[in-house]
């Protein structure tokens, strides 16, 4: 782990170019703390798994009782046979498709989870290294449990991929490429049908491949979106900055306008399925959210760790 200062900074941005979520910019403050330096890989999760015999929710039968609380309530349920483990995983057509239809390149693969993270036919040979996928945010909230750590706030996060820099667009300056080079794992090419791979990569990265933010971290952008531990709320920072009241949290504790029944937490960081031509979300202050109760082939998390307590001794 990297030790994160903690300080005053400020939270979202006001750029034209950014979505409605991301604003308006909010100063906000975080303590100091102990960040992963890498997301977590499939080498860690693996060995959290055998330790506890933990079984991710992606490996479990679906719960319909629990489906139906983020569906329409006149949502009818479907036959038990399309109830099966499996997980969301992108597969890239081989045409140009509608990007207003994600279902063009999102299709639910029964047996798709972390150790099989295309389908039952794929495996994690020469991928230990690279992020695991296929996580819920319990999934997330286990394993940091089980490490002696938690998930970061979105604050945190934020922060911590800011890498102490103001007023820059990207988490290493101003440019998407300086000189050429490119800063992290993202989609070259015309979404989602045309990867080029130009970075080196069409999937996930290993960790390390890029170089780190000024404050150590590797891979905080791209490569893999990252869970944190707050709900996610469409117009947060219009709530912050005070134009826009209050969440009722007793209706939801989530807001999501295309989806009143929604409950997700906040990702960050953007994945290698970000594009300038279909998603910029490749910068800090880009935010989503995401069910909290299911997993995808281009989401994992990393985990952060307070400072110990100082204690007053008494004389």
């Amino acid at each position: 782990m990297v030790w994160i200062p903690g300080g005053d900074f400020i939270m979202g941005t006001d750029e034209d170019e950014a979505y409605p979520a991301e604003k308006p910019a909010v100063k906000r403050s975080v303590n100091g703390f102990w960040m992963d330096e890498t997301e977590v890989t499939n080498a860690q999760f693996k060995k959290f798994v055998e330790e506890t015999g933990y079984i991710t929710i992606a490996e479990q039968k679906p719960d319909w009782e629990e489906m139906k609380k983020q569906l329409p309530p006149d949502t009818p349920k479907p036959d038990d046979s399309l109830l099966q483990p499996g997980s969301m995983v992108f597969v890239a057509p081989n045409h140009p498709v509608d990007k207003r239809d994600i279902s063009q390149w999102w299709q639910w693969v029964d047996g798709a989870n972390w150790k099989h993270p295309e389908g039952p036919e794929s495996d994690l040979e020469g991928r230990w290294n690279h992020p695991v996928v296929h996580i819920a945010y319990d999934d997330a909230v286990a394993y940091a449990k089980w490490a002696g750590k938690r998930l970061p706030t979105e604050a945190e996060w934020e922060f911590a991929a800011k890498g102490g820099l103001r007023d820059q667009r990207y988490a290493w300056g101003s440019e998407l490429r300086p000189n050429g080079k490119f800063m992290a794992n993202t989609f070259q090419g015309n979404f989602p049908n045309g990867n080029k791979g130009e970075d080196g990569f069409m999937g996930t990265a290993p960790v390390k491949n890029f170089a780190p933010n000024q404050f150590g971290l590797y891979d905080i952008i791209g490569n893999v979106w990252e869970m944190t531990d707050d709900w996610f709320d469409a117009i947060k920072f219009q709530r912050l900055s005070g134009s826009a009241p209050a969440l009722d949290s007793n209706m939801n504790q989530c807001y999501n306008p295309s989806n009143p029944y929604a409950k997700e937490r906040v990702i960050k960081g953007g994945s290698y399925l970000c594009s300038d031509n279909y998603c910029i979300n490749y910068r800090p202050s880009a935010r989503q959210g995401h069910a909290y109760d299911s997993g995808t082939s281009n989401v994992g998390f990393r985990c952060v760790k307070d400072a110990p307590q100082k204690t007053l001794g008494l004389k």
